[in-house]
């Protein structure tokens, strides 16, 4: 691939080997671990070099935005793995996010090779890096994890001696010459590697999984490792579980309080993971006695990866990474999980997407599944006609145009929770993707139901503007009920976008705006459109000369 189009493009290679038996990651490979946890993989990465997109949306037009195929997503910012590293950054991998409480700010928290990178997101078109928190021992390695617990960052890596770094996030909020080198706040190491860690926010523990190098008074295998971190710089060892598939490796997994529908078990703190060759549902409450409860399986499995969730609990979405490796003619799947019954899991559904990509992450929020799936990228479906098994991809964003077909390159991991509707996506190649559905992708969560944004005079209203007819200048007055990001801009009378007043987060209150119509601006009438997390408000203006 190359970028003519943009400065500071081009294509770097880089080639690092991993063993393609189960249980031998590139941790174990390059650094001389012995096989028995990690994942399995063949990885060649094709890192591409873009040179930093922000300032302005790049609006999803005709089908692109800059570079990047795209449907019903725009570009918000975009910034290269050089941008949230160092001089030896050589790949990305995981993200997540963090809202800060007490502010209301919006974080990045990036995976790279060599360490973790955190980026202010609240004004998504001008993302600034804050710093970077180097790897524990200093070794890198392509696989990095980072979940948040109360303003805390937890950290694994399957870079041996890694342990779990804990991080305390309200640093960010008095970086005065960004971006600075972070030091870890706590440091947890029972054992030595881990290929991924699941946190339930809820209960206050954490589940570190694909480990190795364990501490012999722990004793645990290779799947769910669990740490209480209600004190989050105090992390404590708390039990572990091994499940009866394969080798009891567990890849990933998702825990709650359960409040599905099999009334046995709600209350319980349930994880349901996901295991190589199945998923596995284990009642966790207990975390000395930890009880298998069902098993699911398919046919034709090629390596049961990760998967989450719906906001009722009721059916687990879940990706088979391999399953295109062994079938080259398969579409890309996803397999969907009916819970009914936490004691005997039943394949619901298959979604068969329109590429034959690998999948990797994919995150539930209200009836959106947001999925990262390698060299597709961003693909986002609907998921509002489940109980009819109805699912539609309704948007996307690729972030790996070079190629498409199954390959170990692009889109890592999506983060989709924050409340401004902004949707964070890493790719292991190019690195920090800021992006936001528009109003045909987009939809509001509230109470586990999804809405449309609808026009909500009162609560969200842009009052009418002042004086109208004007000329050069009139002033127009937003008011809003709850802080959210606002996009405020003036349209002709084609729908040509003709200025943009405000394109970032907004506290509860009135705002003030001037709109000055640009020399040779002609007389006509033109619409001001607010639109908003929750609502949307158009009022019309006039210019006379």
């Amino acid at each position: 691939m190359t970028q003519g189009n943009r400065p500071g493009a081009g294509i770097r290679r880089l080639v690092r080997a991993a063993c393609l038996v189960m249980g031998l990651g590139l941790a174990g490979a390059a650094f001389g671990q012995q096989p028995g946890g990690l994942s399995p993989r063949m990885m060649t990465l094709e890192q591409t070099s873009y040179a930093p997109i922000t300032g302005a949306r790049v609006a999803c037009a005709d089908s692109t935005a800059a570079a990047f195929r795209c449907h019903n997503v725009d570009l918000l910012a975009f910034l290269p793995l050089a941008a949230l590293g160092n001089a030896t950054t050589a790949s990305g991998n995981d993200l997540w996010g963090w809202t800060d409480p007490e502010t209301g700010r919006e974080y990045a928290l990036v995976g790279l090779n060599n360490g973790t990178s955190f980026v202010d997101v609240t004004d998504p078109v001008n993302p600034v890096v804050l710093g970077m928190l180097p790897s524990h021992n200093g070794t890198a390695s392509l696989w990095r994890d980072v979940k948040v617990y109360r303003n805390h960052a937890l950290i694994v890596s399957e870079a041996y001696g890694h342990g779990l770094q804990v991080f305390d996030l309200t640093q960010l909020r008095t970086v005065a010459q960004p971006p600075v080198t972070f030091r870890e706040t706590a440091h947890y190491d029972a054992f030595g590697a881990a290929h991924n860690v699941v946190v339930n926010e809820e209960s206050g523990f954490a589940y570190a999984v694909g480990i190795q190098g364990i501490q012999a008074e722990v004793g645990c295998g290779p799947g769910l490792h669990m740490i209480d971190v209600r004190e989050p710089a105090r992390p404590a060892f708390a039990g572990c579980f091994n499940s009866s598939v394969g080798r009891g490796y567990t890849h990933d997994a998702h825990c709650v309080l359960y409040r599905g529908p099999d009334a046995e078990h709600q209350g319980r703190e349930i994880c349901i993971n996901a295991d190589e060759r199945g998923i596995v549902v284990v009642d966790v409450t207990d975390k000395q006695a930890p009880v298998e409860r069902g098993v699911g399986a398919y046919p034709d499995a090629g390596y049961v990866h990760q998967g989450w969730l719906t906001e009722d609990h009721r059916y687990f979405f879940q990706d088979d990474e391999l399953d295109e490796a062994y079938d080259t003619t398969a579409q890309t799947r996803t397999l969907v999980w009916d819970l009914e019954d936490l004691d005997d899991p039943r394949l619901y559904l298959v979604y068969h997407a329109r590429t034959d990509v690998y999948d990797h992450n994919q995150y539930v929020r209200g009836d959106r599944l947001y999925q990262a799936n390698y060299r597709a990228g961003l693909r986002i479906l609907d998921l509002g006609d489940l109980a009819s098994k109805a699912v539609s991809e309704v948007g996307f964003f690729d972030t790996y145009p070079a190629a498409d077909g199954p390959g170990f390159d692009g889109a890592w991991s999506v983060y989709p929770f924050f409340e401004s509707g902004t949707i964070l996506v890493s790719d292991m190649d190019a690195g920090l993707f800021v992006l936001e559905p528009t109003h045909a992708a987009r939809l509001v969560a509230r109470d586990s139901a999804v809405h449309e944004a609808p026009e909500v005079p009162g609560a969200f209203e842009l009052a009418a503007a002042y004086p109208n007819p004007f000329n050069p200048a009139t002033r127009l007055s937003l008011t809003l009920g709850t802080a959210q990001r606002v996009t405020l801009a003036v349209y002709d009378a084609l729908g040509r976008e003709v200025a943009r007043l405000h394109d970032g987060l907004l506290a509860a209150g009135t705002h003030a705006f001037v709109f000055e119509a640009p020399a040779g601006l002609p007389s006509g009438s033109y619409v001001v459109r607010a639109t908003g997390s929750e609502a949307a408000s158009t009022r019309t203006i006039t210019l006379l000369k």
